[in-house]
């Protein structure tokens, strides 16, 4: 499957169906007190940049990079998600890559990301990519159903 993945507005009929989907299947397996879903208006705020995987046209997965001024040490991967019909075929693994390497050229020297214990799938990605279980941080520190990871980056030379 060819696909495209590139950073795109999130207020697009087709991404707010992935975000639903994702926020279905989180609330799906967690309390909504232990989502911490970025909704459209906050994927939207600067220092946010949102990956879309696309295939003939179709979004079929998403991941959003997220910059805070107050760590610019580091930044966040949140929102990744990949629709059912796409899984297996290595779209989260080609978003990962796409954040990581716009984070680096952004000078970040550490990406993080928070995810579930019943995320297996996510969780064998992260690990298979060099992430580490880190302690949980900022909102997450006290997460009943929050699991931390965090890869270093190779910052690229600007």
């Amino acid at each position: 499957m060819p696909t495209e993945i590139r950073p795109e507005p999130p207020r697009q009929p087709d991404i707010e169906q992935l975000l639903r989907l994702s926020d279905d299947f989180a609330l799906g397996l967690y309390p909504a007190d232990s989502c911490y879903l970025l909704d459209v208006s906050e994927l939207e705020k600067p220092g946010v940049t949102l990956f879309v995987g696309r295939s003939d046209g179709r979004a079929l997965g998403i991941a959003a990079l997220v910059v805070d001024p107050g760590a610019p040490m580091y930044a966040e991967l949140k929102r990744m998600f990949v629709h059912a019909d796409a899984r297996g075929q290595g779209l989260a693994r080609g978003l990962l890559a796409a954040v990581e390497a716009a984070a680096a050229e952004a000078g970040i020297a550490e990406l993080r990301l928070e995810t579930g214990p019943l995320h297996d799938a996510a969780i064998a990605l992260y690990e298979s990519s060099g992430y580490e279980r880190i302690p949980n941080f900022g909102a997450y520190v006290d997460g009943q159903f929050s699991i931390c990871y965090a890869k270093p980056l190779a910052v690229t030379a600007r």
